[in-house]
């Protein structure tokens, strides 16, 4: 009897890990490290990526970064753990690595030796040449004079003189500084020259506030540099996307403007290994952000330019040469999913790699395999090299297993939902781990933000549908009108109609859903962020008593003081069709409003707003809170003093979630 005992106690010791999976909890979630690819060396067989990780208490985290072989998949610490690391770059000759720390240039040996600073300069990244002569920076730089500098016996004076536009951008007030591109000559480690301004305008290069070095490019003979720019200023810069790529040959000192004749967004360049194209993401119209992406080549010797992607109906993003210089890897959201791609500079149409539940967003080509990011709703990225020829996949790293294997995971599945005008949407819906379809569980209506984002299989570490499903609850996330994945005019039915047919998809998806046993259609919540938080303040007067609660963080609630605030006009002026004093406009502003469907309201409500989001400024979260509770509704307002648009400070992001599951148990758990 003992050694049977034994035996049984062995092989429960020795049963896998889901059989000894634990509950994802918000402080476990921000246990799991957060992986990033950097950098595939010159002879393709090493990578360096970072990993980040936060210290709850110090709240504040740290990346690391790694060193991977590609052939053995064995991942070795580069950085130390408590240095943050950031635009890590081999150097052109494989010997070193440099990266960013504190805003200056570092480089430490490929084997990790030591690590030596390179530049003390406050720089916010940098690009080696191909031939290692010379190394680039984007740098901050002092262009327009403040009120004290203006009147020098005011010293102190606090004040600002306004004379247009776009003076607060994101989370930013203008700092008077703008970023320009430098250059200085290098060799092993030392710069021989300090660096030289190519720019010299108030303009900024990368754009802010979301631009990184994608957007700069080295040619392969290390003679000109392609840097992205939207050469705008004061309130023409809000109303419009047009950014160009200007090419700056360093012997002349001259620059061209090489999309002068191209309206919307042209960004992320990138040279072919032959140096004979240029090729570009590009979208065609100014003041859409969300317009499609195109692919575009330029032939370097004739300068003759064109659309690669010309008729095909999805974006394509992060373009990539391959090696011989005759294709372009690319990913795009195809059926609500990220895949790579490749496009034949010869061929008609584009060849798709990858297959799955899964979004590949982030790579890098390295020879005859890619290397990527791939994550999914259950699964943190980790990096994977995938095969070009059939897109088969081999993981590379296993950076998050450690907790993410011991969490219970809850299935993530595909439905499609029939809207109200005869459309087929897609709807993914996330079950609690623990699953029972003979129980029946309250449910989460996530609404997406964007409004034209794309709603995949990304995995977010605040709006994390395992971590709903995990507290117990059905998540419902329906594609509606306005998202990338089904093509460009299912993207472009939302301009104009941001009330209309996308809010009676989400209804759609919620009725759908609720007819299935296990959903108590009485225990049902709405939740969402920016355009997603505008939609719960809408369904909150027109959802006929669908749901007992809403959470709305960050969202649009009246469309007059909002268009008279936020700081991109472009997207305003495009997504409502311009401003609310036009008298044809007067509907879409007053009807479309949500603030003018208070006296409706009867359901509790959570509003998240904090101070540093001017795209979706504080005042409307207040103005939602205040209606409420003049409604006698039960309410929370969740204010965040140093936040933007996102809650990215670890315990501000553990409180937000804190306080989210606690109002929804509160609310959907009472009788």
């Amino acid at each position: 009897m003992q050694k049977l005992l034994l035996i049984l106690l062995t092989m429960a010791l020795l049963l896998p890990v889901h059989a000894q999976q634990v509950r994802l909890t918000p402080e476990l979630l921000w246990n799991v490290g957060r992986i990033g690819l950097d950098d595939v060396s010159p002879d393709q067989r090493l990578a360096v990526y970072g990993v980040q990780h936060y210290d709850m208490q110090e709240n504040k985290g740290a990346r690391a970064l790694y060193v991977l072989n590609l052939e053995t998949g064995a991942s070795r610490l580069l950085t130390p753990r408590n240095l943050s690391c950031a635009d890590a770059a081999f150097t052109p000759d494989g010997r070193r690595i440099g990266f960013l720390a504190e805003g200056k240039l570092h480089e430490i040996p490929v084997d990790g030796s030591s690590i030596q600073k390179v530049y003390d300069g406050n720089i916010n990244g940098f690009r080696y040449s191909p031939d290692g002569r010379h190394i680039l920076f984007a740098m901050d730089v002092k262009l327009d004079k403040t009120a004290a500098d203006q009147h020098p016996d005011l010293p102190k004076t606090s004040g600002r003189v306004i004379d247009g536009l776009f003076y607060r951008h994101w989370k930013s007030w203008h700092d008077y500084a703008y970023s320009n591109i430098f250059y200085a000559s290098y060799t092993d480690g030392t710069l021989g020259s300090e660096p030289k301004n190519i720019m010299n305008e108030p303009f900024d290069s990368p754009l802010r506030p979301m631009g990184g070095m994608e957007q700069v490019a080295w040619s392969p003979n290390g003679k000109f540099i392609v840097y992205a720019c939207r050469k705008l200023s004061g309130t023409r810069e809000a109303l419009s996307t047009n950014a160009d790529l200007y090419l700056h040959e360093l012997t002349s000192g001259q620059t061209v403007n090489m999309t002068e004749d191209l309206d919307g967004y042209d960004l992320d360049p990138v040279f072919s290994p032959d140096g004979n194209y240029l090729a570009w993401s590009s979208m065609e119209r100014a003041g859409y952000e969300a317009d499609r992406t195109r692919i575009m080549v330029m032939d370097l010797r004739t300068n003759e330019r064109r659309e690669l992607t010309r008729g095909w109906d999805y974006e394509g993003v992060h373009p990539q040469w391959s090696a011989d210089s005759r294709s372009i890897f690319f990913s795009s959201s195809t059926d609500y999913t990220y895949q790579l791609y490749e496009w034949p500079l010869d061929a008609p149409k584009p060849r798709r790699i990858t297959e799955g539940q899964h979004d590949i967003k982030q790579f890098a080509v390295a020879g005859k395999q890619i290397v990527g990011a791939r994550t999914a709703m259950d699964a943190p990225a980790e990096l994977y090299s995938i095969n070009p020829a059939d897109g088969q996949m081999r993981r590379l790293t296993n950076a998050t297993d450690d907790p993410w294997a011991s969490v219970a995971k809850g299935r993530v599945e595909r439905r499609s939902v029939r809207t109200r005008d005869g459309k087929d949407m897609n709807v993914w819906v996330v079950l609690p781990p623990d699953f029972d379809p003979k129980k029946s569980y309250p449910s989460i209506l996530y609404c997406q933000g964007g409004p034209q984002s794309a709603l995949s299989q990304g995995f977010s570490y605040r709006w994390n549908v395992q971590l709903m499903a995990a507290e117990g609850y059905v998540v419902i996330a329906p594609c509606r009108r306005g998202m990338p994945g089904s093509g460009q005019a299912w993207c472009d039915a939302i301009i104009g109609d941001w009330s209309g047919m996308p809010m009676q998809d989400l209804l759609s998806a919620a009725d759908a859903l609720a007819k299935e046993p296990w959903i108590d259609k009485k225990r049902m919540a709405a939740a969402g962020a920016s355009f997603g938080g505008f939609s719960v303040y809408w369904l909150a007067g027109h959802h006929e008593k669908r749901f007992r609660a809403f959470i709305s963080h960050c969202g649009l609630f009246n469309l007059e003081s909002w268009y008279g605030t936020t700081e991109e006009l472009f997207f305003a002026n495009n997504d409502l069709n311009g401003p609310y004093w036009r008298p044809d406009l007067k509907p879409a502003y007053t009807k479309g409003s949500p603030h003018q469907y208070v006296d409706k309201w009867d359901t509790p409500m959570l509003v998240i707003h904090n101070e540093l989001d001017y795209r979706v400024p504080v005042s409307e979260g207040m103005q939602a809170f205040q209606a409420a509770q003049l409604r006698n509704i039960p309410s929370q307002f969740l204010y965040f003093p140093d936040e933007g648009h996102w809650v990215t400070k670890p315990q501000n992001s553990l409180l937000w979630q804190r306080t989210f599951f606690r109002f929804l148990t509160e609310h959907l758990n009472a009788p």
